[in-house]
Order: C-alpha cells, then sequence, then structure tokens
C-alpha cells in the first residue's frame, strides 16, 4: 500500500474500525450460531453488509414465471441473511421489474438498499429514466443512483445531485467496469461530492489499488464492487483446484467465500455484489460476510495461491 499522510492513515483506520455488525445468520448459512453479519460504514455513518446482490445478467428472466420466482427466492435468502444492498440498471433487461416484483411478494420494500442507475447518452431523458426504473422497483425513492459507466455523466450528475437535495435520493455515485476508464473516475472522484463509486475488483484484477482506492478513502467516497467473479469465469477456474486448508483460518467454506472475503477484507470496499439467480450460490456468497476476514499477509498469501492455479 502507498505511504498515507496522517490525515489518511486517520481515514485508513476508520474504514478498518467501521466493520459492524448487522442481523443474525444461522447455522444453514455457514456461519456459527448467533454469528452476526459483518458491515462497513459510510460516509455519513449508514452501515451496509460486506455483501450486496447484483442482477445483470441473472435477473434479466423477462416473463418466465418458474425463473422469476427462483430470483425471488435469492432475494428472499439473501435478506433472511441479513443483506441489503441490491444493484440494478436500466440496461439489465427484466431486472428492475423481477427485483420489483420480489420486493413486492416479499414485503421487503422496507429492507432494501435500492441501488440503481442511470443509463441514457440525452441527458433531458434522465429524470423520465429514474421515474420508469423506480416504478419498476416499486419504491418510494433509490437509496442510491448512479451514472452508468459515466454515460453523459456531465449532464446526469447535475439531475442526481438536485434529487439529492430535494430529498428524492440519498446518495449520488457513479459507476464503470472491466477497468475502463479509471482515469475519468479518478477526476470526477476529486472533483465532485459523490458518495459512491462502483468498480470491477476481485483477486486478479487489482489496477483500482494504486489509485483508485486509496483516493476513496482520503475523500471518504464508499465503494462497490462488481464482476468479483470475472462474470464467473474465475470462479470456475479456480473450482478445479482445492481450497487451501488455511482457507479455514479466515472461515472460507468454499471458493466464492474465498474470493469475496479477499475483496471486501481491504478497508476502502464497502460492499461486493455478486450476481447469481441460484439460492445456493447466494447462501455461499452471502457467507462471506460472516466471521474472520483476511489481513494484508494473508491477502498476500491468497494472491499467490490463485496465481499459481
Amino acid at each position: 500500500m502507498p505511504h498515507l499522510s496522517d490525515p489518511r492513515r486517520r481515514r485508513l483506520l476508520q474504514s478498518l474500525l467501521a466493520i459492524g455488525t448487522g442481523s443474525v445468520l444461522g447455522t444453514a448459512f455457514g456461519a456459527p450460531p448467533q454469528q452476526a453479519i459483518l458491515t462497513r460504514s459510510v460516509r455519513s455513518g449508514e452501515v451496509l453488509p460486506l455483501i450486496g446482490l447484483g442482477s445483470w445478467i441473472t435477473f434479466n428472466v423477462g416473463n418466465d414465471r418458474v425463473a422469476r420466482d427462483a430470483c425471488i427466492e435469492v432475494m428472499r435468502n439473501f435478506f433472511d441473511a441479513g443483506g441489503r444492498l441490491i444493484d440494478s440498471s436500466p440496461m439489465y433487461g427484466s431486472s428492475q421489474q423481477v427485483i420489483g416484483d420480489g420486493l413486492k411478494k416479499l414485503g421487503a420494500a422496507s429492507r432494501v438498499f435500492a441501488a440503481d442507475k442511470v443509463w441514457t447518452s440525452a441527458g433531458a431523458r434522465g429524470p423520465e429514466q429514474i421515474e420508469a426504473s423506480r416504478q419498476n422497483w416499486g419504491i418510494g425513492r433509490f437509496d442510491l443512483l448512479q451514472v452508468h459507466n459515466l454515460l453523459s455523466w456531465q449532464a446526469h450528475l447535475p439531475t442526481l445531485f438536485a434529487m439529492k437535495s430535494a430529498g428524492r435520493l440519498r446518495y449520488v455515485g457513479i459507476t464503470t467496469s472491466e477497468g475502463r476508464r479509471h482515469s475519468e473516475i479518478e477526476q470526477i472522484m476529486r472533483s465532485h461530492p459523490i458518495d459512491f463509486v462502483q468498480i470491477s475488483y476481485n483477486l486478479l484484477d487489482r489496477e483500482v489499488e494504486a489509485r483508485i482506492l486509496p483516493l476513496a478513502i482520503d475523500r471518504g467516497i464508499a465503494v462497490i464492487v462488481n464482476r468479483p467473479f470475472r462474470q464467473g469465469a474465475l470462479i470456475r477456474a479456480v473450482q478445479r483446484h482445492p481450497l487451501p486448508p488455511w482457507a479455514a483460518d479466515i472461515d472460507c467454506a468454499n471458493w466464492a467465500q474465498f474470493l469475496l472475503k479477499f475483496i471486501v477484507a481491504h478497508p476502502a470496499v464497502t460492499c461486493a455484489i455478486p450476481a447469481t439467480s441460484s439460492v445456493a450460490h447466494v447462501r455461499e456468497n452471502i457467507g462471506a460476510a460472516f466471521g474472520r476476514l483476511p489481513d494484508e499477509a494473508m491477502r498476500r498469501r491468497m494472491i499467490a495461491y490463485v496465481e499459481k492455479l
């Protein structure tokens, strides 16, 4: 980690200490009885569980009732385990409607931290798209709205900041994925009072460790991590090999937890958002928000082990 000035050291320490506890997870999720979910604070003082739920591809099931019911069961298990943040976008096909269907059937609108995006090249169409997204979710307002992949961010950020000032939105953010446009992300982080940044980060894709994650700590910006499994490719690759015995030292029962704990152990990361339509997988994923997290030495050991596979 680069040398940090005294103020940045203090912010780093505050981020480390911000890991707290929340809802209880039972033994069915792989955690000891009465063990509480790990959370991290955002700038406002609100805490969010370290594992959220993405919806890209996995929740884009159209009107297939069986597939929709499977997604709703994923949501049920996610909430029952103490999860809160669900992330979607107008880009994700029917995902918003599926989430809205699930929130209604589960009576979970008050439990969700609703994170969505604006994704249109026409700035004037932003408010209309946001309202359509809100209706799809069936909620009163979003907790977080993000400019998706920085598309027309110069037009959309003023809209989002105005919504926040009017009390129609709680947090404003920006997103990117797959290592794109990091220089522009950094410039926006430095020059605009955003609350969240969403980036790709995983055990093999660590470019954001150099500048973006330290800057997030310095600026008090919460970090959401997408593509924690490289859209499944990373976990499929490692699952051909045995989980190292020392993974038990950080309470990992499977590869999903191993990969996710590496990510959320970084003090800049607020939560990771693996996407799945499988109840078994969401239970594995949420298990990464329980038990011990790796320290820096262990994280280096994890990198070395996976890079040799």
